[in-house]
């Protein structure tokens, strides 16, 4: 059995507030781990989670992807798909931004190319430029 973890959970564990919704979402997954549930966040909640901590709570970018890396790093939390915190890496200039290369990612784990118009996107592994 699993338990995933939605954009509202994720959150509360990062920035600790308010403080009950914390508490109860740290009994949860301590409930879980005593169960054997597996703790599931999966790629659509990390992109929830790194445009509401960047723009919702103002937290420079450097620091949201430092957070998430380190909470999806765990040895308790399992991403879906497995690559998706690859994405999460800091991105040289002009490369595939963060939600490109989780949409990547996630057409990688299902077997799938990605067809894109989208020339920075097109250049990660899976990807695809279509021409016009």
């Amino acid at each position: 059995m699993a338990i995933a973890l939605d954009t509202s959970v994720v959150l509360r564990l990062l920035i600790g507030e308010p403080r009950l919704q914390t508490d109860a979402a740290r009994r949860r997954i301590e409930r879980a781990l005593i169960v054997g549930e597996k703790v599931v966040v999966t790629d659509l909640v990390v992109a929830e989670a790194f445009h509401a901590l960047r723009h919702h709570y103002g937290v420079p970018e450097t620091v949201v992807r430092g957070r998430l890396r380190e909470f999806l790093g765990s040895d308790v939390i399992h991403v879906d798909p497995a690559g998706a915190g690859e994405a999460l890496r800091p991105g040289a200039r002009g490369e595939a931004g963060f939600v490109d290369r989780l949409v990547v990612a996630r057409h990688r784990a299902l077997g799938a190319t990605t067809a894109t118009f989208d020339r920075r996107q097109a250049r990660l592994e899976g990807g695809v430029l279509l021409r016009a």
